[in-house]
């Protein structure tokens, strides 16, 4: 039976979310939301319960306790697949593309075009790939060009194209940034904004409070499986988060 969860302008809410590996208690009635067009950053120590967070959104894995809804109704995420039926992509740092795939072949991994006769339209992917890293401001000089070749904030911005080009609703970002120069860790802040003008969602994971702090509209922090703190990145600053992330750590009343 599907239930329904009021406002309109919220797209995903988890309510009292619970999930156990056997003994360990890795999230604890966990509360989250994301609105529509909002960029929401998670953050939290080694260990706080943001990966577990987000494969529970993602559907990696199930919640042993509480309620999900997306746009208003309740679902149950027992796959990714059907995470993914919703419109969710969630993009892992080392695990987002296929290096030895070409860019167009990598837009359209799991998604190619086919001919009646069963062939992959190529010129398609060709075409429509570049069209999707031109939509967020990225330019390459060849759909064919090997994303091995690519560095780091290209290959993230393949990525999140992939994802706009797809329609996406919700993008997760798991440290989209980390390992990347000054230049390419502006790229990819860029990208996401794009796609927050576009009216996508993110998710955006990091270790590093100054990436998050630059593009979250709102900045939540868990610490051992419960939330600590959720507020507005414009009522905030980085050291108050910093500050609330080592407490947390630490195991003090914040």
């Amino acid at each position: 039976m599907s239930a329904n969860s009021g406002n309109s302008d919220v797209l995903l809410k988890l309510e009292g979310i619970h999930k156990w590996f056997g003994k360990v208690h890795a999230l604890k009635g966990v509360d989250f939301e994301v609105n529509k067009g909002e960029v929401v950053g998670l953050v939290g120590d080694n260990g706080a319960g943001k990966s577990t967070l987000i494969k529970v959104i993602s559907g990696y894995h199930r919640a042993n306790e509480g309620r999900i809804f997306w746009e208003g109704n309740e679902v149950k995420l027992s796959s990714p697949k059907d995470s993914r039926a919703l419109g969710v992509e969630t993009l892992y740092q080392e695990q987002a593309l296929a290096p030895h795939l070409s860019i167009a072949r990598n837009v359209f991994m799991g998604r190619e075009p086919s001919s009646t006769l069963g062939f992959m339209e190529k010129s398609t992917m060709n075409t429509e790939s570049m069209a999707a890293l031109a939509s967020i401001g990225l330019h390459l000089r060849s759909p064919d060009v090997m994303v091995s070749t690519l560095s780091g904030g290209e290959r993230q911005g393949v990525a999140i194209a992939r994802a706009i080009h797809f329609e996406a609703k919700l993008v997760i970002l798991d440290e989209p940034t980390i390992a990347l120069s000054v230049k390419e860790v502006q790229e990819v802040l860029d990208f996401v904004q794009v796609g927050k003008e576009k009216g996508i969602s993110v998710i955006f994971i990091a270790h590093n409070l100054y990436h998050v702090y630059s593009v979250a509209d709102r900045i939540v922090v868990i610490a051992h499986g419960q939330e600590l703190a959720n507020m507005q990145t414009k009522d905030t600053t980085v050291d108050d988060i910093s500050k609330i992330v080592v407490r947390g750590t630490l195991g003090e009343e914040v």
